[in-house]
């Protein structure tokens, strides 16, 4: 049975594809739960135009996500923190610190959950990391952390 998918179904498809399942799946999941319409004339069209909103969408948050990246690359950081004589620190920064610096920097909301670090820093220098801004789009920048005065 062919059904155009009003919603984003994990292994099934996107919303607004069509796409050909087996009835009892249609007749007892998908239709009940307004996952999917029939396939008839009136939803294909209406599939085109999800289809249509739906790339348009996508080619608009890439190119948000593309000017965030480059400001992400762009943001010079710099991170005081307490540190001994041998330039090892007392505790460490994270990836909630650098969120934070980075938020400061960017004048934009940075959650710390997208940023990644290989570990937590714990010696002063330059140390790298990335944020994950969306599926396809992931910023390198760099964190220079300085001893605290």
């Amino acid at each position: 049975m062919k059904v155009v998918l009003n919603a984003d179904i994990g292994t099934l498809g996107h919303k607004g594809d069509i796409v050909e399942v087996a009835p009892g799946y249609a007749r007892n999941y998908l239709l009940p739960r307004n996952l999917a319409l029939s396939a008839s004339r009136g939803a294909v069209k209406q599939a085109e135009t999800m289809r249509r909103s739906r790339t348009e969408r996508e080619r608009r948050d890439r190119a948000l996500a593309d000017a965030m990246a480059g400001r992400i690359v762009g943001a010079a950081l710099r991170i005081p923190a307490r540190a001994g004589e041998d330039g090892q620190l007392f505790g460490s920064v994270t990836n909630a610190d650098i969120a934070e610096a980075l938020t400061r920097a960017l004048g934009e909301e940075i959650d710390r959950r997208k940023i990644n670090l290989p570990a937590p820093i714990r010696s002063l220098g330059t140390h790298d990391y990335s944020v994950h801004i969306s599926p396809d789009v992931t910023a390198a920048g760099t964190v220079e952390v300085i001893p605290q005065t």
